[in-house]
């Protein structure tokens, strides 16, 4: 009685364990010596399609594992990949010989790992490939390079590509747009390149081409040439019709260097040549280009210095009414005191500012030098002068900065005083620029100036939507406007319109009587700024100057002379 109950406990329990095997979240396998299966739990049932929920997979790599393992008698562990269509799932399996009750047997385990194996394929993916192109990243070119110089025998070209003005398109499309350009673009630089060849987006608007093997620069030159003329169709993306061109450097191996690392770099300067001298074309690096590339990082690190210890200063030049010789406002221009003490004009300076991304600091540090200097600005030019600031059209279209410069301007306790000037691009791209950010300036009591209206993208349909509450005629329509008839007549199309606007009109770059006496005759503009009236003065100088007089602005008005013009040359000062 006591053996039955213990062999009727024995069969429950290998029930119960029985069970447990089925349910168990692995896949567990039992065959013997010949393959049968003799046991296979819900889980395996499952993973090997042998419950008919799908087809079954194909085993093949299985039984070699299993074939392996039994034939070693040691243990194969194996990641197999089981293909259902599309869908893929990965198992880890182990394969385990036991000799159990005079029998050999192979009992088999396998986890799903196709969640951890997708993730890690994504992680390779982002380290190697680049997400919105799908070409090979930065480390995968570099090293096909270093294995090409391995050998120290194949010629290759390594040719830096960069889009020309894709901030602007960014800006103006919008980066849905612009992601698409350069998935477009990468397709077209891919186009005719042999499997030993390979192109790589490395960053943002920057791609790299390795090209091998090569026979000559002329067939580089000729090769980069179709490629080129390949980019200047337009881009068909969004309903838009989009246009881009690209900047290439090339260097070559072994004549341009022995490392990936100077080959790039070589690359790199012979395309900032190209960007210096137009865009749109390539060049291969030489050795005056890396003097050239020296003599930038030089002024490079000059004004990251001079930014840090602050050897900027500002220039004041007034804004006059020419009926009556009044000073109605100023602008502030920024300059830069070199090592040595000379003033540099921004030309040197400001496109390599916005270039490094210094541009904002810049122009928090023009804003602090005017609130320091307020009471000498005040005491020269009148407590009721406007003061113009430039910002770039790159800044106007970047609402952290704007907000920030805009907190900045707030907390000065003077904000109605300023008068933020930008060029007329910053109102035609697709950056919102007035529905976004001209607001804020707005309820801050801020004017809106447009800068160098009449160059780069002006239009008048483009000044009708514009919002703003001064504009600026670039000095090359006033220049020797009394004898050029046909800038005569665009002169007074703006002043009619801007007047229709409610804009008040600034002529700039005013330097001649003859300038002047058109202006005052011919058109009903009050405001303008030139050498013919004051060069810029700085800070050091207001010390010295006095205020200008009623007396003397009527006798200004009625007779210019040079003392009233302050005799300055050109030279002796910059405007931004």
């Amino acid at each position: 009685m006591n053996d039955n109950r213990y062999s009727g406990a024995t069969e429950a329990e290998l029930g119960f364990l029985k069970e447990i095997v089925r349910m168990l979240p692995a896949g567990v396998t039992v065959q013997d010596a010949g393959g049968e299966l003799l046991l296979v739990n819900d889980a395996a049932a499952t993973q090997l399609g042998m419950d008919g929920s799908r087809p079954a997979p194909d085993l093949a790599q299985r039984r070699e594992a299993c074939r392996r393992a039994l034939s070693a008698g040691q243990a194969v562990v194996t990641e197999e990949a089981l293909q259902d269509g599309a869908a893929r799932q990965v198992l880890l399996t182990t394969h385990r010989p036991v000799h159990l009750a005079g029998r050999e047997l192979l009992i088999s385990t396998s986890a799903d790992i196709t969640e951890q194996k997708n993730f890690e394929d994504q992680l390779f993916r982002s380290a190697y490939f680049d997400e919105l192109t799908g070409l090979p990243s930065r480390r995968v070119i570099e090293h096909r390079a270093t294995g090409l110089l391995a050998r120290d025998g194949e010629r290759f070209a390594l040719a830096f590509l960069d889009v020309d003005n894709f901030k602007h398109i960014n800006d103006y499309y919008g980066h849905t747009v612009g992601d698409a350009l350069l998935v477009e673009l990468s397709k077209r630089l891919g186009r005719d390149l042999r499997d030993s060849d390979m192109l790589s987006r490395i960053s943002g608007d920057e791609f790299l081409l390795l090209l091998s093997p090569i026979q000559s620069q002329e067939e580089v030159a000729e090769f980069m040439q179709s490629t080129l003329e390949r980019l200047t169709a337009p881009f068909f993306i969004d309903n838009s019709e989009v246009f881009a061109s690209t900047s290439v450097g090339v260097s070559l191996y072994p004549d341009h260097g022995r490392s990936f690392a100077t080959l790039r770099q070589n690359a790199d300067i012979a395309m900032y040549r190209i960007k210096n001298n137009g865009k749109g074309s390539a060049a291969f690096f030489d050795a005056g280009m890396e003097r050239e590339a020296l003599a930038r990082m030089k002024i490079e690190q000059s004004l990251r210095l001079a930014i840090l210890e602050k050897r900027f200063c500002c220039a004041f030049q007034s804004k006059v009414d020419i009926r009556t010789q009044a000073v109605e406002g100023i602008e502030a221009l920024v300059r830069l005191r070199d090592d040595e003490g000379i003033i540099q004009a921004p030309g040197s300076f400001i496109d390599l500012a916005t270039e490094l991304g210094l541009i904002d600091e810049l122009t928090h540090l023009v804003l602090a030098e005017i609130v320091k200097s307020i009471d000498l600005i005040n005491a020269t030019f009148g407590a009721d002068a406007s003061i113009s600031i430039n910002v770039a059209a790159t800044q106007a279209g970047n609402p952290e900065f704007m907000r920030s410069f805009a907190q900045a301007l707030d907390e000065t306790g003077f904000p109605q005083r300023f008068m933020i000037e930008v060029t007329e691009d910053a109102f035609v791209a697709k950056n919102h620029f007035q529905a976004e950010i001209l607001p804020m300036f707005r309820k801050l009591g801020v004017g809106i100036s447009i800068d160098d209206f009449g160059s780069g993208y002006s239009s008048l349909s483009a000044l009708a939507d514009i919002t703003a509450d001064e504009i600026k005629i670039d000095r090359s329509f006033i220049t020797d406007i009394h004898k050029r008839p046909r800038n005569q007549g665009i002169l007074r199309a703006i002043e009619s319109l801007s007047e229709a606007l409610g804009m008040t009109v600034i002529a700039e770059g005013v330097e001649s009587y003859e300038e002047l006496a058109y202006l005052q005759a011919a058109t009903r503009i009050r405001y303008a700024q030139g050498y013919y009236f004051a060069r810029p003065i700085f800070l050091e100088e207001l010390t010295l100057a006095t205020p200008i007089s009623s007396e003397a602005r009527a006798s200004v008005a009625s007779r210019p002379t040079q003392a009233n013009r302050q005799g300055y040359s050109r030279a002796s000062g910059y405007r931004r």
